[in-house]
């Protein structure tokens, strides 16, 4: 996509705005399935949580995606984008036995990251085909609240509980067909991800009648100019290598499956905000926009960084900037950022916005959600309306008297 087409979708479709970039997501597709073309079984399950619009998830089931869900929510909406229950994994955490029941009868895939539960479900439905999900105790992810492999981490069957996890297999005589691991995201390090791997090798050699074994995801994408990233390339050939060795040792194909979200779609993801105010006091000069962290939580909430780029001016003369947000409280998307000089009514773009942004938006301070729109084939393309003041009043009940 180009600067003007991003200016012109604010000009047709208002602002703030989330635009996402198909090609963009095709690419990061293709580049995965690349790195591990010499695996014969590869499968991709999209991570529905990052970006959950229907017309997304057509776009990866289109390229041969599969889907990770964590919801029977999310289970529905990829039944609705078309995708066959066979292609979705459903990795629940915390949630009651009754959902994973219903979803079971959906007819996805199974995956349980809990003894209580897998004792239950192993009981009561042993036929069921059933992914366990193992914490390998490994320390992998850029910020503590996405770090999820670790030993005080609430998600996983601890390694060390391995031996009461073989028996409630053996005195359930429940099918174990899949075992699953997701360290964390934003991870670099290769060689620690790769040490998680051996554990999961290591614990696939328990059970005799695998399918597939799934390495999660967390491949970190660059936020700013020559921001750092995992190198998917060199991950690929390692793994490969390693994975194709233990197929052999254990004596049957076995399919490798990753569940990436942020990679497939963060960097195809733009946010279009319009600055409402330049506010200078005795210390910093603000760019107020007409958004907050009802939009774009990740600044406020992980401390992370998005490049913010003047569309309206790009050549113009760097200035520092604090871009802040019109939420009715500390609302920082950036600080003391240099930014091409900013007036009055110019738009600028959050780039890598694709992931858990619209997701994790919010109604706060009955601010409405905006709207969403696909480029596809060189044209923005509506996928969800602007929300409107009834749609804040739908659901809310009046009691009759007040």
């Amino acid at each position: 996509m180009k600067t003007q087409d991003l200016v012109q979708l604010v000009k047709e479709f208002g602002s703030p705005l989330y635009v996402y970039d198909a090609e963009r997501i095709e690419q990061q597709y293709q580049r995965l399935t690349k790195a591990f073309s010499k695996v014969e079984n590869f499968k991709v399950h999209y991570a529905v949580k990052a970006l959950s619009n229907i017309s997304i998830l057509k776009v990866l089931k289109k390229l041969g995606s599969g889907l990770d869900t964590v919801s029977i929510e999310e289970v529905q909406l990829g039944l609705h984008a078309g995708f066959d229950p066979k292609t979705i994994m459903y990795t629940p955490n915390g949630v009651s036995l009754e959902e994973i029941e219903q979803v079971a009868k959906l007819g996805v895939q199974i995956n349980i990251d809990n003894l209580s539960i897998l004792e239950q479900f192993g009981t009561l439905h042993p036929k069921i085909p059933v992914c366990v999900r193992i914490n390998p105790h490994v320390m992998a992810g850029g910020n503590a609240n996405i770090s999820v492999g670790h030993i005080d981490s609430k998600f996983g069957i601890s390694i060390h509980q391995l031996p009461h996890l073989l028996r409630i297999v053996e005195n359930t005589k429940m099918h174990i067909n899949g075992i699953h691991m997701h360290t964390g995201s934003d991870i670099l390090d290769i060689d620690v991800f790769l040490y998680a791997a051996e554990i999961l090798f290591e614990t696939a050699k328990h059970f005799k009648d695998l399918d597939f074994i799934d390495f999660g995801s967390g491949f970190k994408v660059p936020y700013k100019k020559d921001d750092i990233e995992t190198n998917v390339e060199e991950f690929g050939k390692k793994l490969t290598k390693r994975f194709l060795t233990f197929e052999k040792e254990y004596g049957r194909p076995l399919t490798l499956a990753f569940e990436p979200g942020k990679f497939l779609v963060s960097q195809a993801g733009f946010f279009l905000t319009k600055v409402n105010v330049v506010k200078q006091t005795t210390s910093t000069v603000f760019a107020g926009v007409d958004s907050g962290f009802n939009h774009l939580i990740r600044p406020m909430l992980y401390g992370s960084q998005h490049y913010i780029e003047n569309i309206s001016n790009p050549k113009g003369k760097e200035r520092f900037y604090s871009v802040v947000g019109y939420i009715c409280e500390t609302d920082t998307f950036a600080s003391n950022r240099r930014i091409a000089e900013i007036k009055e009514g110019d738009i600028l773009c959050f780039h890598n916005a694709g992931a858990y942004c619209f997701s994790m938006s919010s109604n706060y301070n009955s601010r409405v959600k905006p709207a969403e729109v696909l480029w596809l084939n060189g044209k923005g393309h509506l996928i969800r309306q602007r929300e409107t003041f009834e749609d804040i009043l739908k659901n809310q009940v009046e009691v009759e008297g007040l």
